[in-house]
């Protein structure tokens, strides 16, 4: 199965706590079905300096959470809107296709 959500793509979080907020993919972790967003599901960590390490950051850091890949929705290149994910085959190769208007996304 091919993924339907990818590094750089743009999302869109359609269900919790960032629904509606947009941003782009910096992972994935498909055996987690798992996407991490720009800027969205921002948890806290607390953290202690480590012995013996003179650059390790200390206190509160913040960074991007996992979200479940069915929470979040491709956009559509054209309009910017939700959509979903269909497999073109041209040629031998496989295209992903926004399934709204049917665009070719790489």
């Amino acid at each position: 199965m091919p993924a339907r959500i990818r590094r750089d793509d743009q999302v869109i979080v359609i269900t919790g706590k960032d629904k509606g907020k947009t941003g782009r993919v910096l992972r994935v972790e498909p055996e987690k079905d798992r996407v991490y967003v720009e800027g969205l599901n921002i948890v806290k960590r607390h953290q202690r300096p480590t012995p013996g390490r003179p650059d390790s950051v200390a206190g509160v850091i913040e960074r991007e959470g996992g979200i479940h890949v069915s929470n979040v929705a491709l956009l559509d290149p054209k309009d910017n809107k939700p959509t979903r994910v269909g497999i073109e085959i041209h040629e031998g190769r496989r295209f992903r296709v926004a399934r709204r208007s049917g665009t070719r996304i790489d």
